[in-house]
């Protein structure tokens, strides 16, 4: 048994009158792409600058205004890729980098060092604060901890004092969400008070997540209280970098947005340490979903499937939200048929709004197709057998038709699995369109003219077992006179329960399906016949001999 009780619960935020329970996101954050960084240094093999650079270049075509490059600092290859960015003027005027450091001197002059030629420039320091790494990592007190960070402070403003460009300052209490609250507000204001921001040159701090400690309810308590309690609140934007240990990255943004957060740090589809960072791509799709502006061009997302999956060496996973390959792809035959229903009648009501169920948006506004919505396994139902029949041929079979064809791709699938389209459509012919004998229609002349008023004459020729016949008879259409005929030349008995036709094409080569129900009225047993054919009355002579044949077949 799980030993439960090593592990002590996580402290909450006692917030009485807490707002964000009650608000609503409307309006896109200030987004922060780490995938440079947090993303790279996650990766089994990281990328190299070439790879690196052609990461950037999609960041900044989707709309990233700030990226995280790296920690320049940290190693050669870092340091290489920001001077080969400024080198090669790849950084656009409207896009601000980010270089991460720590607060220590030969760490940042380094930085410095990389940012030479950059115009605008975010340094983001960091200490770690969290009661757990005080005690074991530094052995320090609060005002040990505090003094790195006020140190690393000064130490960015003596360097940005030579510096030819805009430099922005970014403080994270790493590890915040295992500081006490009134600490990681004490050592921010030491920060704010030596920076001296204003509200028009504000700094950012950043409150990470940098481990996922409890629900993502007690996070968006903590940056609340932050909000509310900060100095001169005006001159601070307000960060997030939530990471995804429990789960619920994704989540916790949402709820930090609602507590006051203004800005996220992220990676595109969640890569990072551990189980990673939010995914910014899920993020901002949940808004875009809500009828929000992202206020990312993520119009084509297979687009990002394709670099990230090359860069980073990565797979984005088959259920990812969005992005995985079978997100918009219903096996049950219950989802089917929903799709299949409110797509129609979406289109009937000519609504405005994107209303289908199980489809939280539309494939299409991301580049995905509709073609692999719907695939049939031996789950699937008879909704989604019709649905496919329909969307891909152009059949609409009749409702009482769906569950006996179904019945018949289930046993396939149950034998191999999933069931492609073109192998349904294999099936339906044999089935129903090239149903083999005995009986074979060959042709019938319909005449009108030979009987009383009220009444239809045909000439029927046909096959069985290779015999041919050429008989006549009457009845109350062309479909009755046929029946006559087999009742009287072979003893067929049968009785036409339901008959549905509709045009297969349009144009001068249009053709029409037929779909007869018959009863045998000495067996009982009843299905389904199809006929196909430029005439009307010639498909419906051909749905009568692929239902008897069924009928005979079946026995």
């Amino acid at each position: 048994m799980l030993n439960y009780k090593r592990y002590a619960k996580t402290p909450v935020v006692t917030l009485e009158n807490r707002n964000w329970v009650n608000k609503e996101i409307e309006h896109a954050p200030v987004w922060c792409s780490v995938d440079l960084r947090d993303g790279n240094q996650a990766l089994i093999e990281p990328m190299v600058v070439e790879e690196k650079i052609e990461m950037f270049q999609l960041l900044t075509k989707l709309g990233f205004k700030e990226i995280e490059v790296g920690f320049p600092a940290a190693s050669q290859i870092e340091f290489d890729f920001l001077r080969e960015l400024v080198h090669r003027n790849l950084i656009p005027d409207d896009v601000v980098i980010q270089v991460l450091v720590q607060c220590r001197e030969h760490l940042i002059k380094r930085t410095f060092e990389a940012l030479q030629g950059v115009k605008k420039a975010i340094v983001h320091i960091y200490n770690s604060t969290s009661v757990l790494q005080r005690d074991v990592v530094f052995q320090m007190s609060k005002d040990e901890i505090k003094q790195i960070a006020i140190n690393g402070t000064k130490l960015v403003k003596q360097y940005a004092k030579d510096f030819k460009g805009d430099i922005i300052l970014e403080y994270s209490p790493e590890s915040f969400t295992g500081t006490e609250l009134s600490f990681a507000l004490d050592i921010c204001t030491a920060v704010q008070n030596e920076w001296k921001p204003t509200k028009e040159k504000k700094m950012i701090i950043n409150l990470p997540a940098t481990v996922e400690m409890n629900t993502p309810n007690v996070y968006a308590d903590q940056i609340e209280w932050m909000n509310t309690h900060f100095k001169d609140r005006e001159t601070i934007i307000l960060s997030i970098h939530p990471h995804n240990d429990r789960g619920t990255g994704v989540a916790s943004a949402e709820l930090a947005l609602l507590a006051g957060a203004e800005r996220v740090e992220g990676t595109l589809f969640g890569n990072g340490e551990r189980t990673g960072n939010v995914d910014i791509v899920n993020l901002a799709y949940n808004m875009f979903s809500q009828g929000i502006n992202p206020k990312l061009d993520l119009e084509n997302v297979n687009e990002l499937i394709d670099v990230y999956e090359r860069c980073c060496k990565m797979q984005i996973p088959l259920r990812h939200p969005y992005a995985g390959k079978l997100v918009f792809t219903a096996f049950s035959g219950s989802h089917q048929d929903a799709i299949n229903k409110g797509i129609k009648a979406m289109q009937e009501r000519n609504n405005p709004f994107w209303e289908v169920p199980y489809l939280p948006i539309d494939p299409s506004d991301i580049g995905r197709e509709y073609e692999p919505i719907v695939r049939i396994n031996s789950q699937s139902g008879k909704g989604g057998v019709a649905f496919v029949m329909n969307v891909y041929f152009g059949y609409k079979l009749p409702k009482g038709m769906h569950k006996e064809f179904a019945q018949i791709i289930q046993v396939i699938a149950e034998q191999q699995g999933e069931v492609p389209p073109t192998q349904m459509l294999e099936v339906f012919h044999e089935c129903y369109l090239d149903a083999k004998g005995p009986y074979e229609f060959v042709g019938c002349t319909i005449k009108d003219d030979l009987v009383s008023e009220g009444e239809t004459g045909a000439i029927l020729q046909f096959k069985v077992d290779g015999v041919e016949y050429n008989c006549s008879g009457t009845g109350n259409g062309p479909i009755d006179a046929v029946k006559n005929i087999l009742l009287k030349e072979l003893g067929i008995q049968t009785k036409v329960l339901d008959y549905t036709e509709h045009a297969l094409s349009s144009g001068s080569s249009a053709k029409a399906a037929a779909y007869i129900h018959m009863l045998d009225e000495k067996t009982g047993r009843e299905t389904y016949g199809v006929g196909v054919s430029s005439n009307i009355t010639r498909a419906s002579i051909r749905a009568i001999f692929s239902s008897i044949n069924r009928l005979q077949n079946d026995q």
